[in-house]
């Protein structure tokens, strides 16, 4: 068997490159400056503009008065989702939490899980410095959330800005049940072990968003299996996440992702639909897989309006 890993390496190296081209996007003006400023140092705080997680555009507001973003502000819900196969309509954040993924949380709370932590399986859109690591770092940045996701915030402080073997660019669902693609840069992980395990094993999630951007692998659909598997019988609830581009030309990635969450009643963040009424649906055009400021600002915000909800909805 030894002969072969070799190949195998370089065949999945080149898979996981080819087919994700995900790379970590400049969200900041400021990174050619003679300082030579990192990205997390120059990442300004978010400004939450008036459009809403429907994907609707509000007026616009007073540039001196930063809206304060509350969850209630969301739009009433109705106490149904269309069809599956019409997830284009479906909500930006879920209605509701079922009672199965309820008993997941607490058969995972009882087997020890961590009720302050949560976990990303994502590529570069997940990278704390884009995504939600502001919210550990940038004391400013909180204080302008309405009470209730500061809350929040602070009950998943240490979450937010961390290195998780499961966060990595070109990420893809079968890379985290490759033992070779655990860079274990803070050595907690065991040898050998897959970056899901690990990520189980040591931060102990409550919840995770599964976000893993474009790959059309033949085997796409068994391996989002076996991570959600691992998930339930971890005890922790999987979130799945929608994705703006449609790389692929057939959106089956989205409907394939649609298509579990019903199957195991997983909670939907259907992020594709918050990013639809931004030029180019939220994409550069010279770039199918990264976002633009405004869509990241966008999957800031509504990222932290989704933990809140799910987790809200699982405790209460």
């Amino acid at each position: 068997m030894n002969a072969f890993k070799p190949q195998i390496l370089i065949g999945l190296i080149i898979l996981a490159l080819g087919l994700t081209g995900c790379s970590p996007p400049v969200i900041s003006s400021n990174l050619d400056s003679p300082d030579n400023e990192t990205v997390s140092d120059s990442i300004p705080a978010p400004t939450f503009t008036s459009e809403s997680p429907s994907g609707n555009a509000t007026a616009e507001q007073d540039p001196e008065s930063t809206p304060t973003l509350k969850p209630t502000d969301l739009p009433a819900q109705e106490s149904t989702l269309p069809p599956a196969d019409d997830w284009k309509a479906w909500p930006v954040i879920p209605q509701n939490v079922s009672d199965t993924m309820r008993e997941i949380y607490q058969q995972g709370i009882q087997s020890g899980n961590n009720p302050h932590a949560y976990s990303i399986l994502g590529d570069c859109h997940s990278m704390p410095d884009v995504f939600l690591g502001i919210f550990d770092r940038d004391f400013e940045a909180v204080a302008i959330l309405d009470p209730e996701l500061q809350e929040t915030v602070a009950h998943f402080q240490g979450s937010f800005d961390r290195y998780s073997p499961t966060v990595a660019v070109g990420t893809t669902e079968g890379a985290l049940l490759w033992e070779a693609w655990n860079e274990n840069k803070e050595g907690y992980c065991e040898p050998n072990e897959i970056p899901i395990d690990c990520e189980l094993r040591h931060h102990k999630p409550v919840i995770a968003f599964i976000h893993i951007g474009t790959h059309w692998e033949a085997r796409n659909e068994h391996y989002l299996r076996v991570l959600i598997e691992k998930l339930i019988d971890n005890g922790t609830v999987p979130v799945i996440v929608t994705k703006a581009d449609n790389r692929e030309a057939d959106e089956r990635v989205n409907e394939n992702l649609i298509r579990l969450a019903v199957e195991y009643e997983l909670p939907v963040w259907n992020f594709w639909a918050s990013v639809q009424h931004l030029p180019n649906q939220g994409l550069p055009e010279d770039d199918e897989m990264a976002l633009t400021d405004e869509a990241y600002e966008i999957h800031r915000r509504d990222g932290l309006i989704v933990l809140d909800f799910v987790h809200r909805a699982l405790t209460q």
